[in-house]
């Protein structure tokens, strides 16, 4: 078995540039069972098939040895293309404001961004201990700062780490400006050239602590009282990660009753021992914490994902069965408490909703019933969060925007933080979160909505998979005619260009319309399928078989769509 000479030289190149002695000793054992071993060979070419592409995500993928892989190499480049880019437009001097969650080897990560920021001429303050992300987003406009970093994979599996960027708006990046970062990047050749200076200042605990006072304040200023907000019972889960000990501090200090922490997964575990995949909306995922809520027999389970800037929630419907709410369930009521709870305290709330496209269409029925603007906007909460003079904003992957004046980015603590809120308000009353859903139905329509995808294994396949829809699109799905098909690769109302088609059909009986949604993955090697059933009836149990039967009918005809099929 033989290996190309160009790939040993790549891979001589980086062991001799590799400042980590780990990976640096994995690559050069890696080469030399590749001599022999298939597997090995395998695993060394993919690890340099490409380099990480650098996008409006900033960096994530598997840790390990190569261009292709999280390491400390490929930090290290990210971080002189951003110092780059941020020198380039004038912010010599300025703050950069690094953050890091509990993942394997995210603190080093951090400290290499530390150095190179300080080496080009930047100030980096850097928190000293693990923070919830968007605690650093909520930094970067606190401080003044032309940027922020936070080094996290959000709820990928335990192998993976990532390197997210903001800019001075406290925003994620969005294109060009990644685009532009990208190729910064791509010119640093060798790592060892790269100028480092000092490890930067600490951020203040006085920031923390201002995110808490903030938060903490957007309940105490509500419309209930502490008796009320004492009178909620809650379990939360941390998923492994670093949310627990900031959602502690502003429930106390909102005056809610502690919530009480699934201790298997409440510290900080770059294992995440307990779930096979830390995402709150992988089946099983929430287990351990409503065994918990079972027992103890609480009001409602929290939940954030290992970086805590998604929510979700689980809560026992009439007969005591513990139900986990849909994302979009979750923003239809989050956005009907926001209306709500304004009245409550003697005004009308102002300004715009907006979620993502693939998110529900009730969001905009209530805003419009409310007065309220509304936009829509491309997945991924950097558009979300872009929305002119938002009040409140979502996306159904469980990312919340409650307070964008102070984090304009998903925040699931501050979200959290909100729907307990609700639930102490709705426990006075002795009304039920599933009772309000009924509600919005009955006033705006049932909006029944789920998921469907496809792994794939190259981009050549989404690439024939989505041109298939585009030159041969479906005339009926579910039983249903297709009315329209708008192709965003073409742009539409204004949204930036994007790889995703949607079908809208036409209504039926008692479905007034239906549409299905399908997209790459901007984060997975996935082609996904959203669909969404909206059905008008005052008999809401009728309604829900109704769409539960479109939806069916409509999974099963998009999968052969998504897997390049007619």
């Amino acid at each position: 078995m033989s290996i190309e000479s160009n790939l040993v030289a790549r891979v001589q190149s980086w062991i001799e540039q590799d400042p980590d002695p780990v990976t640096k000793a994995q690559l050069s054992d890696l080469l030399n069972l590749a001599q022999t071993d298939q597997s090995a060979l395998s695993e060394l070419q993919d690890a340099f098939s490409a380099p990480l592409e650098f996008g409006t995500a900033g960096l994530r993928g598997a840790l390990g040895a190569g261009p292709n892989r999280m390491n400390r190499v490929t930090v290290l480049q990210a971080a002189s293309g951003l110092a780059q880019y941020l020198i380039q437009q004038g912010f010599i001097g300025q703050k950069v404001v690094i953050g890091f969650d509990a993942r394997y080897n995210s603190d080093v990560f951090a400290k290499d961004t530390a150095l190179v920021m300080s080496g080009a001429g930047l100030e980096p303050i850097i928190f000293p201990h693990v923070v919830p992300t968007p605690v650093l987003a909520f930094a970067i406009r606190n401080q003044n700062a032309c940027a922020g970093v936070m080094v996290t994979a959000s709820h990928n599996p335990p192998q993976d780490n990532g390197y997210k960027v903001y800019l001075s708006d406290g925003r994620q990046i969005v294109s060009p400006v990644d685009e532009q970062i990208s190729t910064l990047i791509k010119s640093v050749s060798d790592v060892r050239e790269i100028s480092q200076g000092v490890n930067g200042s600490n951020v203040s605990e006085g920031v923390v602590n201002s995110y808490v006072s903030l938060t903490s304040q957007l309940i105490t200023s509500g419309p209930t009282s502490e008796s009320q907000r004492k009178s909620v019972t809650s379990v939360y889960t941390a998923m492994h990660g670093v949310g627990w000990r900031t959602l502690q501090t502003v429930f106390n200090d909102s005056g809610f009753t502690e919530p009480i922490a699934a201790l298997e997964q409440r510290d900080p575990d770059p294992a995440f021992p307990t779930v096979a995949f830390p995402n709150p909306e992988e089946k099983g995922a929430l287990d351990i914490a409503i065994a918990l809520a079972k027992a103890h027999s609480v009001d409602v389970l929290l939940a954030n994902d290992p970086d805590a800037d998604r929510f979700a929630a689980a809560a026992p419907n009439a007969d005591g069965t513990w139900i986990i709410l849909r994302g979009d369930q979750i923003g239809s009521l989050i956005g009907w408490w926001m209306i709500e709870r304004a009245k409550l305290n003697g005004r009308n709330l102002t300004g715009t909703f907006a979620n993502s496209i693939v998110s529900s269409m009730m969001l905009e029925s209530i805003a419009k019933a409310a007065g309220l603007k509304y936009e829509s906007t491309l997945t991924g909460f950097k558009w979300v969060s872009r929305v002119h003079n938002l009040t409140f904003g979502y996306e159904e992957a469980l990312g919340y925007c409650i307070d964008p004046h102070n984090v304009s980015d998903k925040d699931g603590i501050s979200a959290a933080a909100v729907f307990m809120e609700m639930i102490a308000h709705l426990k006075t009353q002795n009304i039920s979160i599933w009772q309000v859903l009924d509600e919005l139905s009955l006033e705006h329509g049932l909006h029944a909505t789920d998921q469907i995808s496809v792994r794939v294994t190259s981009s050549e396949q989404v690439s024939i998979t989505m041109a298939g829809i585009r030159n041969n699109p479906p005339t009926e799905l579910g039983g249903l005619q297709v009315s329209n098909v708008e192709d965003l690769a073409a742009g539409l109302d204004g949204l930036p260009i994007t790889d995703a088609v949607i079908i809208h059909l036409a209504g039926q009986g008692e479905i007034e319309k239906a549409r299905v949604i399908i997209r790459p993955s901007g984060t997975e090697p996935k082609i996904k399928c959203y669909l969404e059933v909206v059905v008008r009836s005052e008999d809401l149990g009728i309604a829900k078989q109704t769409a539960d039967n479109e939806l069916k009918r409509l999974a099963n005809d998009a999968g052969p769509l998504l897997s390049g099929g007619n």
